[in-house]
C-alpha cells in the first residue's frame, strides 16, 4: 500500500475530495502540491549533471541529443528540442524530439503507440543513431515498452543513454547508463501525469539542454548570445544582447551587428576586442564558438 501511495500513479490522499473543491481550493491544493517538485529534482542534480556532461561529449563528437517517449513526456521532448533551434541557433538536427506515434500524437492519442518497443527502434533508426549519440528516455510511469525498447536498441548501437522517470525503481532506469528518478508523488488528479510529472520533467529537460548548450559557448555570461534574429522582436533582442555585453550604446550595437551579418556573437567579439568582422569570426571559429577564448585568441596572437 505504501509504494502504491508513492506512486505518481497512486491515489493521493490531500485530494479525495476535490470534486467538491471550489476553484480557489484547487489551486491552492495543486499549488502546495506543486512545491514538492523542486525538492525531488534537487535530490537528482547528480545524475542530472552527469547526462549535461554526456551531451557535451556527445555534440563535441559530431553526435546529437535524441529524446523519446510516448503521451506527454514525449511532447514535452519534443517541445524541448523545437526551442533549442531558435533559443541556441543550432540545426533542428542537433537536438531531436521523437513521440510514439509520430507528429500526429503531439495532438491526438496514437493507440497502441507506447505498447510497441520495435516503433521506438524503427523511429531511432530513422534518425540513424549512432555511438555519438546521447538518447534521453522518458516515461513518467517509467516503464513504458517504447522506452524501454528504444533504450535498448541505443545501447546496442553503443550510444550514451539515459532514463528520466517519476517512480522509484523504475523499469526503465535498468536500461539506461544514466537513470533519473523524479518521485514527485500521486497527482492531485489520479494517474494525470501532465501535471506533477510532467512539471518535474520539463524543468529536468530544461537544465539538460540549457546546461549542455552553456558548456558548448552557446552563451556569454548569461545572455543567450547564439538566439537566431528570425524576425523584428529577435533582431532588437540580439542588438540589446549586444549592449549589455559590451556596453555600447543601441547605434554601435546596430552598426556591430549589421557588419557582422547579422551575427551577435561576432559583433560582440568583434567591440570587444576592437577588431573587424573576418578577425572576429575567425577567432570564434578557432575557439569553437567560445567569446571569451575568442577574444583571448586575439590577444595572443595578435590582430
Amino acid at each position: 500500500m505504501i509504494e502504491q501511495m508513492q506512486s505518481t500513479e497512486g491515489r493521493n490522499p490531500k485530494s479525495m475530495q476535490i470534486d467538491t473543491f471550489s476553484g480557489l481550493e484547487i489551486a491552492q491544493l495543486m499549488n502546495q502540491e506543486d512545491r514538492v517538485v523542486p525538492v525531488a529534482i534537487e535530490s537528482q542534480l547528480e545524475n542530472i549533471g552527469k547526462i549535461i556532461e554526456g551531451c557535451v561529449e556527445s555534440f563535441n563528437a559530431g553526435g546529437r541529443l535524441i529524446y523519446f517517449g510516448a503521451g506527454t513526456s514525449g511532447r514535452l521532448g519534443v517541445l524541448d528540442a523545437a526551442e533549442c533551434v531558435p533559443t541556441f541557433g543550432v540545426s533542428p538536427d542537433m537536438v531531436v524530439g521523437l513521440i510514439a506515434g509520430g507528429e500526429k500524437a503531439m495532438l491526438v492519442a496514437v493507440e497502441g503507440a507506447e505498447d510497441s518497443k520495435e516503433l521506438a527502434v524503427a523511429d531511432l533508426k530513422n534518425v540513424n543513431i549512432n555511438e555519438n549519440d546521447m538518447v534521453i528516455g522518458l516515461a513518467a510511469s517509467g516503464r513504458t515498452p517504447y522506452v524501454v525498447g528504444g533504450l535498448d536498441y541505443a545501447n546496442e548501437i553503443g550510444a550514451k543513454t539515459a532514463a528520466i522517470s517519476c517512480n522509484a525503481h523504475a523499469l526503465i532506469s535498468q536500461h539506461a547508463k544514466t537513470a533519473v528518478e523524479l518521485v514527485v508523488g500521486p497527482e492531485v488528479l489520479t494517474g494525470s501525469t501532465r501535471l506533477k510529472a510532467g512539471t518535474a520533467q520539463k524543468l529536468v529537460l530544461n537544465m539538460i539542454s540549457t546546461g549542455a548548450m552553456i558548456r558548448i559557448g552557446k552563451a556569454y555570461e548569461n545572455l543567450m548570445v547564439d538566439v537566431q534574429p528570425t524576425n523584428i522582436k529577435l533582431v532588437d533582442r540580439a542588438k540589446r544582447i549586444i549592449m549589455e555585453a559590451t556596453g555600447v550604446d543601441i547605434k554601435t550595437a546596430s552598426n556591430a551587428f549589421e557588419l557582422s551579418n547579422g551575427h551577435s556573437k561576432t559583433a560582440i567579439v568583434m567591440i570587444l576586442a576592437m577588431v573587424d568582422a573576418p578577425t572576429a569570426k575567425n577567432a570564434l571559429d578557432q575557439t569553437k564558438g567560445f567569446i571569451k577564448k575568442a577574444i583571448s585568441y586575439i590577444a595572443k596572437e595578435g590582430k
